[in-house]
């Protein structure tokens, strides 16, 4: 009888691996396979899960669950008269890893973050500010590696305009292709920089010829996008590029309300020494004033200090304006709006209506769907993990990513998460638990490192992502069993039956193909049929002792049996040998 879950008009690929009781591997797995590239953490449609049920064969029946209005908007409340002024364009630099994005950023806005980055690979959302003829632009950093889609995702939904940096040299690469995904979902206006134009096996022509193939056409090719050659290294076609962003803002009329309460969202949330727990926020519509009470997704505060990006206090932001903010009560996630209110009350209330929602959201699972996937979890090994990082960005990142390891046979659980320095808390939870703590871009303190040492707890610091999720991957595949290779050896064609008991059968013949050497176990073979499978406890050449039979020799064989085997002259025994190996997960394609 078919099983019968219910959704909502949406659901995370997450959320419903659990309800179907599959791996979420395998459900981002199937979306690719029908064309639709997908993290566990994003959302599909009722229709999807319908189709998604179907492809997988599971007899599930899926019926849309009734859904009441969301007691919180995340849109601002209308304005009858908006006072509509130019804003800024905010751009969001956008690319390969290594294709030159920040060293782009780095030489507009003549800041250093390439140095100030592992590996040499973006790990947060960043953001800057330019002056270009008189006006403002405001870019996002947005990183390369593969793991932080999401974050690259949320950088595009933020923007006016996506810069995509091709290294010219390279071509694109896979994460440019995800990253033009992305940048068509959006509204925001594309420019591709074709960089590193100073190498000479750039070349512009192949490049436009690639993008092409994503449906991405160049001007001079009939098509709508603009394709700037440049050196952000040399600095050779920036102003022509700064020009193109400013006339792209022009063509688009981009205007905000000035006036009223601030609108915004989150681009990260860290804690930051002598400030505390600190947001950066993107201004989307009207004044952020120091002194201010606001709401951030389900936490509140008042704004008690408010810096620019490149470091001087201020007192007010207006749109378009990228600031960090001090004074909330927790921490909250990137991607959460901001809401400026108009007293603590009203700011307070707001943040509680959406702790709320989130918690109805949580709670919304059955006792019966609980119990079964209880019961699935005690049928899978486990690795215990803490993750702790600097941001509140990358620690959705990990802990997605690491999610995304999970399958049928083994899982990580998360039992602790944070942003900040590892505390005794943590290790004490780790002890209790059987956890390991990963530390992702922090200092581990003296003291901690002590007593971990002290109560037999790891902790483990990373300053690269892809660094921190190999060493759980490799955890996560010790728990593995191993995979049994079969080898074949040779075949030997029955000729002679010399004496068939309970525990062995002595048998002669021919053998017709391999080499054979033992250790190794035999299938008897007739018509086709497998009739049993024993173990070579002997070979024999003649009247001697053999270590080794190859093809055409005559020999004898001995067998051990469990029970009693007719073995008839023109039967085949099959030789071979079983190897195990380590297994690898698979993790699904981006």
């Amino acid at each position: 009888m078919a099983r019968t879950i219910e959704v909502g008009s949406s659901v995370t690929i997450r959320q419903l691996a659990d309800q179907l009781d599959v791996s979420a591997n395998q459900l981002v797995a199937e979306l690719f396979k029908n064309g639709i590239v997908a993290t566990i953490n994003e959302s599909v449609d009722f229709d999807t899960v319908s189709i998604l049920i179907n492809e997988l064969g599971l007899d599930v029946d899926v019926k849309l669950l009734a859904e009441s209005p969301p007691a919180v908007s995340e849109k601002a409340p209308a304005r009858t008269n908006p006072k509509l002024q130019e804003r800024p364009p905010v751009v969001a630099v956008m690319g390969h890893v290594d294709h030159g994005k920040t060293t782009l950023i780095d030489k507009i806005c003549q800041t250093t973050n390439l140095e100030k980055e592992s590996g040499g690979i973006t790990q947060h959302i960043s953001a800057h500010q330019a002056e270009h003829k008189g006006r403002s632009i405001t870019f996002l950093d947005t990183p390369g590696h593969e793991t932080f889609a999401a974050i690259r995702q949320h950088g595009a939904i933020l923007t006016d305009v996506i810069v995509i940096v091709v290294a010219a040299d390279e071509g694109v690469g896979p994460q440019t292709v995800e990253v033009i995904r992305f940048a068509k979902a959006t509204e925001a206006k594309i420019i591709v920089a074709a960089n590193k134009i100073d190498k000479p096996e750039a070349n512009i022509e192949r490049l436009k010829t690639q993008l092409a193939e994503h449906e991405l056409l160049v001007e001079d090719r009939g098509g709508q996008i603009v394709c700037l050659p440049l050196s952000a290294k040399e600095g050779t076609g920036l102003n022509d590029l700064l020009d193109m962003i400013l006339l792209t803002a022009d063509t688009e009329e981009l205007k905000a309300d000035f006036s009223g309460l601030a609108n915004g969202r989150v681009i990260d949330a860290y804690s930051r020494k002598g400030l505390g727990l600190v947001a950066l926020v993107l201004i989307e519509e009207g004044v952020l004033r120091v002194g201010s009470y606001v709401t951030v997704g389900s936490t509140y505060g008042r704004v008690r200090t408010m810096n620019s990006v490149v470091g001087p206090s201020i007192s007010q932001a207006t749109p378009s304006t990228p600031v960090l903010i001090s004074g909330l009560k927790e921490l909250p996630d990137f991607g959460d709006s901001l809401r400026a209110a108009a007293d603590e009350k009203s700011a307070r209330k707001l943040a509680s209506q959406k702790q709320s929602v989130q918690e109805a959201k949580v709670s919304g699972m059955t006792n019966r769907e609980l119990l079964r996937i209880i019961d699935r979890r005690n049928q899978i090994d486990e690795v215990n993990l803490i993750i702790k990082a600097d941001v509140k960005g990358s620690l959705t990142a990990i802990t997605d990513s690491i999610c995304a390891f999970d399958n049928n046979e083994v899982a990580s659980r998360i039992v602790g998460t944070g942003v900040g320095d590892v505390s005794e808390k943590d290790v004490w939870l780790a002890k209790t638990s059987g956890a390991v703590i990963h530390c992702f871009n922090l200092a581990v303190p003296l003291d901690i490192q002590r007593l971990a040492q002290s109560q037999g707890v790891e902790v483990k610091s990373h300053s690269v992502i892809y660094e921190l999720l190999d060493d759980v991957k490799q955890a996560l595949e010790a728990l593995l069993p191993p995979e049994i290779i079969r080898i074949d050896l040779g075949k030997l064609k029955v000729q002679g039956v010399f004496k068939s008991t309970r525990s062995s059968l002595i048998c002669g013949g021919q053998l017709t193909g391999g080499k054979l050497t033992l250790p190794a176990q035999a299938d008897l073979i007739r018509s086709g049929d497998k009739i049993a499978t024993t173990e070579v406890a002997s070979l024999k050449k003649g009247d001697s002792e053999a270590g080794e039979i190859v093809k055409g020799e005559l020999c004898g064989i001995g067998l051990a049996t469990k029970t009693k085997i007719n073995a008839q002259i023109g039967d085949t025994i099959e030789f071979y040998r079983q190897d195990s190996r380590p297994r690898q997960l698979e993790t699904p394609s981006k």
